[in-house]
């Protein structure tokens, strides 16, 4: 059973896919300043601010649909580790450079799909927001494909390290396409598509990279999961001390 952040199907949906977004962006500002050349850390930069940015459209439509007064601060900064939704790969930390354009590639594979059948959505506002979040999803998985490629294909170090880190997220990505109730409730009324039906698209992208990378899936089957339901890793504790620390410290702070 998976966590109900919100009294309502929608902003519970909402939420969650907001929390990605917020999570993984927060986690490639930290990058900005460490990456191999000036290039990339703008590129990290500016793919953490499009992740950012659709948090906000997110969390600003879950607190409507929830209709208690909740702001997209309040989601962002006033909940602990354990009312986070998130996937837990996008909280995965920095490690190396391969690390990072790997774990963008899993997720951006993910989020086109997502975005493209939310496109379709009953619901005209999320239509919308995943109308945009669609053009930016498909310009960073080109960028993170490429990457691959250039990692794979490159020299023996620049392969090792990128399956490496293959290696160790792969673990993360079968939560991507774990469906639900919340899910269940929403898909009947054509307003989002079950997180399992987007697999097999995501399955296409990521073994035709690969091939052209000269990578392969990780030989370990093993699977982990429970971000949806508030079980985190403990890196996601860390991320959120940081991030949410202004607020914390000083509670309503306007700007």
């Amino acid at each position: 059973m998976k966590t109900i952040t919100t009294t309502t199907a929608l902003g519970t949906y909402l939420v969650r896919l907001g929390d990605d977004n917020v999570v993984l962006g927060q986690r490639l500002g930290e990058y900005v300043s460490r990456a191999p050349e000036l290039e990339e850390d703008l590129a990290s930069a500016n793919t953490s601010l499009d992740h950012l940015g659709m948090a906000r459209y997110l969390y600003t439509y879950a607190g409507e649909a929830e209709g208690d007064g909740r702001s997209e601060d309040d989601f962002a900064m006033l909940r602990s580790e354990r009312e986070f939704t998130n996937a837990m790969l996008v909280e995965q930390p920095n490690t190396d450079f391969a690390h990072v354009l790997v774990r963008q590639f899993f997720f951006d594979a993910y989020q086109v799909p997502l975005w493209t059948a939310l496109a379709q959505s009953t619901d005209a506002r999320l239509a919308a927001i995943a109308a945009k979040g669609l053009k930016e999803a498909q310009y960073h998985l080109r960028r993170s494909s490429s990457w691959m490629v250039r990692l794979g294909d490159g020299t023996d170090v620049s392969n090792e390290r990128a399956q490496a880190a293959i290696d160790a997220l792969w673990r993360y990505t079968d939560e991507l396409f774990e469906s639900d109730v919340v899910e269940s409730e929403l898909e009947a009324d054509r307003v989002a598509p079950l997180s399992s039906s987007l697999k097999d698209a995501w399955v296409e992208t990521v073994d035709r990279i690969f091939e052209t990378a000269g990578l392969a899936r990780s030989e370990d089957d093993f699977q982990t999961s429970g971000g949806r339901d508030g079980t985190h890793t403990e890196h996601l504790g860390y991320l959120l001390a940081e991030m949410q620390w202004m607020q914390r410290s000083y509670p309503g702070l306007s700007w």
